[in-house]
């Protein structure tokens, strides 16, 4: 039996512990078949997995202390359902928060960990997996701390405009209007962190560029986090092309998912082929995630687990 007291938290940071009707503390309970016993703050817990309940617990503490406990963190930390290596109740692994503008962020699973690793680690990272497995948002996250510790200038974000052929001429408006919806993803990841004010003060500056994959031809980019999202629809020479762009004291990410390939059938992806070409490669780190690391709504993880079952089958 494992005995907490956090009766010094507060009554409003207790709150947001529990949740509405102790909803978070009842989450706890289900996951690792445990009950916690005693006042609010100052628990007995009771089961086989009472330990793993307690580190489950101060790994929510200490969330909320770093800003926000939303319930993506509940999730993904009970998915865990492990300690983080190298972290003690109050320390932070090598891989531990990303304090990424406003929000503080980190790796939920052990792939996504391992993930902030090889991005830490290597000049360039590959990553695959399905929707809501954190690949595009871990991946911004670790371009603003590096912009906002000056390890870069700016920040360079792009993704394949159209699926097969960025045809963008063929879109209404001006160049804006026109990539828009192609790069929501990539606004909505940065807005979330730094806020829509600072976004757009720092594209304005020059400092964080977002632009579709046809306009990084015949550039070299120095001092920059680069990020190409949706790599998987990228044909084997705009593939090559984007990789030749890495410049010096630069960082490149390429994230995609191998089940959403919109290509046309005689054209092989780019992101595939880079797997297979640069496996081992030394200052290339690998990483691909699974069902299992997506942190959205349980339902989520479940159909995109079914999905992977029957891609199998």
């Amino acid at each position: 039996m494992e005995v907490i007291d956090l009766s010094s938290m507060g009554t409003s940071m207790l709150a947001a512990l529990c949740g509405p009707d102790n909803r978070i503390i009842k989450q706890i309970e289900k996951h690792f078949h445990v009950r916690f016993l005693g006042k609010p703050g100052q628990w007995s817990i009771e089961g086989e997995q009472s330990s793993q309940a307690e580190d489950a617990l101060y790994q929510l503490v200490r969330q909320l202390e770093s800003g926000s406990l939303t319930q993506i963190d509940v999730e993904g930390i009970l998915a865990d359902g492990q300690p983080r290596e190298g972290e003690g109740r109050k320390g932070k692994g090598r891989d531990g928060v990303l304090i990424a503008g406003r929000r503080h962020i980190q790796g939920k699973t052990e792939n996504q960990r391992h993930y902030l690793r090889d991005i830490h680690d290597n000049t360039l990272t590959l990553s695959i997996g399905p929707a809501g497995s954190g690949k595009t948002y871990l991946a911004v996250a670790a371009a603003v701390v590096a912009l906002n510790s000056h390890e870069v200038e700016r920040i360079i974000l792009t993704r394949p405009a159209v699926e097969a052929g960025e045809r963008l001429g063929f879109l209404p408006g001006d160049l804006q209007q026109k990539v828009d919806p192609y790069l929501r993803p990539l606004f909505d990841a940065l807005t979330d962190m730094v806020g829509i004010e600072k976004m757009n003060a720092l594209m304005e500056q020059g400092r964080i560029e977002i632009a579709p994959l046809a306009y990084m031809r015949g550039r070299t980019l120095n001092d920059a986090f680069i990020i190409l999202d949706e790599a998987q629809n990228t044909t084997r020479a705009q593939m090559k092309m984007f990789l030749t762009r890495l410049g010096f004291g630069s960082k490149m990410v390429v994230t995609g998912d191998s089940t959403q390939v919109d290509l046309p059938k005689h054209h092989q992806s780019g992101l595939l082929h880079a797997l297979q070409v640069l496996e081992g490669v030394e200052d290339v780190g690998i990483c691909r995630l699974t069902g299992k690391d997506v942190v959205r709504h349980r339902l989520v993880e479940k159909i995109v687990t079914a999905y992977e079952k029957r891609e199998d089958d």
